[in-house]
């Protein structure tokens, strides 16, 4: 077993879905290991653990001098306070974590309702994306950690640390899979199905083949981020506390070799021989095709390109032989014990299968076709997971000091989450329509601007007071000076009423109490404690997540301390991205194999990819306005004009349980 480091480096977070992947995390030297429960994760996927199942672990990873990271990162829906609660509670007594990683900020207060001492991390799904955020987290938050946006460069990482206050680090992800879309931005499993990638669930709708212009490709199916030799740069920033690893569904071989990686590149990066070595490891962890992404300022790479593969695990080959006698050439050995995938993971066809003898590389490997299916000649194959002697030996000497460890009694679920009380006035119902531009209709009514340079130049001075300012969900450090002069311009011109898609774009304001700071649908407030958060930093209202269903919409103004919005039409976007393939038209349609159409557009440095029917939900509004909302907000996008809206039901998640 490797040694653990005792210097000031950066930690190797390693990712644990298992119990095996647990225990090959810390065979494989990693300093920290980062988990799920089986509820209220982000990658619920992922096998996960119980309170039982986490005790034992963590007490074998603290012998070993290894920290344990809970993440407790999902949208906590009305009803879930007093589980999340419990669960917070049972860790903080029973399991000990070193922290927790969370997106939902009930999760604050829960920390301090429960006495939990131990750090809070804010996770990528919180999207702390600018330089001015980073003081509100640590200051108002007492938050100690932001894990900050795989889509940041490392010269905007600097940036970032430079403008850590004292007590807050950052971790940045170095190796693993990418979303297509800014993480916290992403609604896509969520709108098509229920499935939110929120809470968890996402069932990944960006990997599948899509058409456009009759060209049928992964248009959006990303590579996997791998820093590998360029991480070295992130030595010269000390703010850099953790270099963290994705794949908490990945198997305990990907966790081992990609830990074993980056320790090396981190210790012994400067030796030629051991960089190759690294660089070996990485090369069999069964990723995907890897991409720099935009780390390097200079040189980025578009992690989206359609013409390689993009599946999981490692490509072995594809199918030859005729439809009777399939077989397989692998490019690779294959051992004893490995499982290989037939196709992509998202193709409802695919199979897999465990192999029980050794075939050698350039050998043949006959492949039973699956009941009532014909593997077809050119179809992948992909080795997705191997137990190598080592590693098991490994695993075996872990599991016996595991097996040594007492057993905990969980007790009963007695907590009660406190939502503050505080007085609510019953607002007068406001619908608000909201637009990119302004033109002759937009401002016969409450009227709401999407603020921009291009808003800024149609608004005269005196005029912005009628307005309601939207700030964009997404700001990116080279992008934040030039939001705080429009802001600024907006205030001049007489700017009152701001909705602001992120918590942390408080920062921009102070505490002005004479200005009307509204939380918009992108902060994904799902609960009151959320609520009462944001109403501590300042805010006069709070838009709800637009992914809730029914009864959470009509519990949740119950016991919100701040008057409470919901968007009840318009043109939510899918996703949210930063990058496109470079083969992808914006502005033209696009089409599933379902026939599902939507259509990506460019705003800002951003591209928002919108379904082509409207989310609707105006039916619901007299049910809405008697639960207790007063905002109603319609988002109006402007569309190209060949571009026509279908008419289909746009109820979202209203009639469904969110998952």
């Amino acid at each position: 077993m490797i040694e653990q480091t005792t210097n000031a480096h950066p930690s190797i977070l390693a990712p644990a879905g298992d119990g095996a992947s647990f225990l090959a995390a810390i065979a494989a030297g990693a300093d920290a290991v980062y988990c799920g429960l089986k509820s209220l994760s982000a990658r619920m996927e992922a096998r996960n653990f119980t309170i039982e199942e986490l005790i034992p672990l963590t007490r074998v990873a603290h012998d070993k001098g290894v920290k344990v990271y809970v993440a407790l990162n999902s949208l906590i829906k009305p009803d879930e306070l007093d589980r999340a609660g419990w669960l917070l509670e049972q860790l903080s007594r029973l399991v000990k974590p070193d922290g927790i990683i969370i997106q939902d900020l009930a999760l604050v207060q829960l920390a301090r309702q429960t006495g939990f001492s131990g750090e809070l991390h804010l996770s990528t799904l919180a999207n702390v994306s600018f330089l001015r955020a980073l003081e509100l987290v640590r200051q108002d938050l007492g938050v100690d950690r932001v894990v900050v946006p795989r889509e940041l460069s490392i010269d905007e990482i600097k940036a970032l640390a430079q403008a850590c206050p004292q007590g807050l680090s950052l971790a940045v992800f170095v190796h693993g899979a990418l979303c297509y879309g800014v993480s916290g931005r992403c609604y896509w499993s969520s709108y098509l199905g229920g499935k939110s990638g929120l809470r968890g669930r996402c069932v990944q709708p960006c990997r599948r083949l899509y058409t456009q212009d009759n060209q049928t490709r992964r248009f959006f199916s990303c590579q996997d981020l791998s820093l590998d030799v360029l991480a070295k740069v992130l030595l010269s920033v000390p703010e850099v506390k953790a270099w963290k690893i994705e794949g908490r569904k990945k198997s305990p071989h990907y966790v081992f070799h990609t830990v074993k990686a980056y320790r090396i590149l981190r210790d012994l990066g400067r030796d030629p021989q051991m960089k190759k070595k690294a660089l070996a490891l990485l090369a069999q962890a069964l990723g995907r095709t890897a991409t720099h992404y935009n780390f390097l300022s200079q040189r980025p790479q578009k992690p989206v390109n359609s013409s390689v593969q993009t599946g999981s695990g490692l490509l072995l080959g594809r199918i030859k032989g005729t439809k009777q006698r399939p077989y397989l050439s692998p490019r690779e050995e294959i051992l004893p014990g490995d499982l290989l995938r037939v196709g992509y993971e998202d193709e409802p066809w695919h199979s897999t299968h465990k192999i029980r003898k050794y075939i050698p590389k350039r050998g043949r490997f006959d492949l039973k076709p699956p009941p009532a299916r014909t593997l077809r000649k050119g179809t992948p194959v992909f080795l997705i997971d191997r137990r190598e002697q080592e590693l098991e030996k490994l695993l075996s000497e872990l599991q016996s000091d595991l097996s040594k460890k007492p057993k905990a009694q969980i007790s009963r679920s007695t907590f009660n989450a406190k939502v503050p009380n505080r007085p609510r006035k019953r607002e007068k119902p406001l619908e608000l329509h909201v637009y990119r531009s302004l033109g002759r209709k937009t401002l016969q009514g409450p009227t709401g601007l999407w603020l921009s340079k291009k808003a800024q130049t149609q608004v005269p001075k005196g005029l912005g007071g009628r307005l309601w300012w939207w700030l964009p969900p997404v700001i990116w450090p080279d992008d934040e000076k030039e939001l705080k002069r429009l802001v600024n311009l907006a205030l001049e011109k007489g700017g009152r009423n701001f909705v602001l898609n992120a918590p942390w774009q408080a920062a921009f304001f102070g505490r002005p109490r004479a200005l009307n700071l509204w939380a918009g649908p992108f902060c994904n407030l799902a609960n009151s404690l959320a609520i009462s958060t944001m109403a501590s930093l300042g805010f006069a209202g709070a838009i709800v997540s637009p992914e809730l269903g029914r009864n959470d919409y009509l519990s949740l103004p119950q016991h919100s301390p701040l008057p409470l919005g919901v968007v009840i039409s318009g043109n939510w976007p899918l996703s949210v991205s930063r990058t496109l393939s470079e083969d992808f038209k914006t502005d033209t349609l696009f089409a599933s194999r379902r026939g599902e159409q939507a259509l990506v557009r460019k705003h800002g440095p951003d591209f928002w990819v919108y379904p082509n029917w409207a989310l609707d939900i105006r039916a619901k509004k007299d049910e809405l306005q008697r639960a207790g909302y007063s905002l109603f907000v319609h988002l109006i996008e402007p569309l190209p004009g060949h571009v026509k809206l279908k008419k289909r039901p746009g109820l979202w998640n209203w009639d469904l349980n969110l998952l």
